[in-house]
């Protein structure tokens, strides 16, 4: 069976969700290689075999921390040289894809960004993606050289699917363009203790209906009940209530949930654009007419100063 190079994203060895789901959609297609990079790498080993990892190539070398992207890629194309994959699959975060675009380019492959789920075909692996805000969803597959595609978490469920996960270490060179842009400070990301955002199986939202900064902790008390995320309208980040980080649409961020409960936000194509492709959709707003009833699982008509303190507590009394 052919095989499937995984880039891997961790966070100092500990791997996170998106590249899990990567190796369950790597074994419809191929056996997975994973290529894991930066400090802690090694690190990685034992949780990707458990996943179905066959293979798991690490490099540990300063300059993936010190300089931005090319690094990477660099080492990407070294591993697909050495292999020869089927396909080359990236989670889809704003790095992901930057990565994935600067290999494309060198191996000279076509791409697909923002794929939803993936299949294998005759021709080689198909991709299915939500295109145009979400309104239609198209099967896509490369025909010029090896697929290089990007995916978005949430896009299948986490499997357990133990396999050899053999340990190698990549030789690499790196470019001269490697080090042509440096990193010169950190600021570490404050943790709310709710999961990040794009990579949340349950997001709860707030819009233009929440009516003040100050009435955002109704949506942060249900979200909390639900060890969910918190999102925003754009509505509601322009007007300074919530931070632009967890703005979710079209100029913000896109969400792909198990569930997304969308709170006095009235479904304008932008946010649309941005959680579509949830799969269960439920909607409180008191405008029975707001565009976001088209689009919803489920909707309750009503205030969601109301809706959303009684749904609170009915979920804290249930888990209680």
């Amino acid at each position: 069976m052919a095989e499937v190079l995984v880039y891997v994203d961790h966070v100092d060895g500990a791997v996170r969700k998106p590249t899990l789901e990567l190796l369950t959609l790597a074994r419809r297609i191929g056996e997975p290689v994973a290529v894991a990079l930066g400090a802690g790498a090694r690190n990685t080993t034992s949780v990707l075999a458990e996943h179905g990892a066959t293979r798991v190539i690490t490099n540990e070398a300063a300059e993936y921390a010190d300089y931005l992207v090319v690094p990477k890629v660099d080492a990407l194309q070294a591993a697909y040289e050495a292999v020869s994959p089927a396909a080359v699959l990236v989670p889809s975060s704003a790095e992901g894809k930057e990565i994935a675009a600067r290999l494309a380019l060198r191996i000279g492959s076509g791409i697909i960004t923002d794929a939803v789920d993936l299949e294998a075909g005759e021709e080689g692996p198909v991709a299915t993606q939500s295109v145009f805000a979400a309104s239609f969803t198209t099967k896509t597959r490369v025909i010029k050289g090896t697929p290089v595609i990007t995916v978005k978490p949430n896009s299948a469920a986490v499997e357990a699917a133990p396999a050899a996960g053999t340990a190698e270490a990549l030789a690499i060179i790196f470019s001269e363009q490697a080090t042509g842009t440096k990193v010169t400070a950190r600021t570490p990301r404050e943790s709310t203790g709710r999961p990040e955002l794009t990579e949340a199986a349950i997001v709860v939202s707030g819009g233009r209906g929440v009516n003040g900064a100050e009435n955002f902790p109704i949506i942060e008390a249900l979200a909390d009940s639900l060890g969910a995320a918190v999102g925003a309208s754009r509505a509601a980040v322009d007007a300074g209530w919530y931070p632009h980080t967890n703005q979710v649409g079209q100029t913000g961020k896109s969400v792909s949930p198990q569930l997304y409960i969308a709170n006095g936000i009235s479904g304008a194509i932008q946010h649309r654009a941005g959680m579509q492709t949830s799969k269960t959709i439920v909607a409180v707003n008191k405008d029975a007419e707001a565009p976001i009833f088209d689009l919803v699982d489920y909707g309750v008509v009503g205030d969601l100063f109301d809706v959303v303190p009684q749904l609170t507590e009915e979920i804290n009394a249930r888990k209680g």
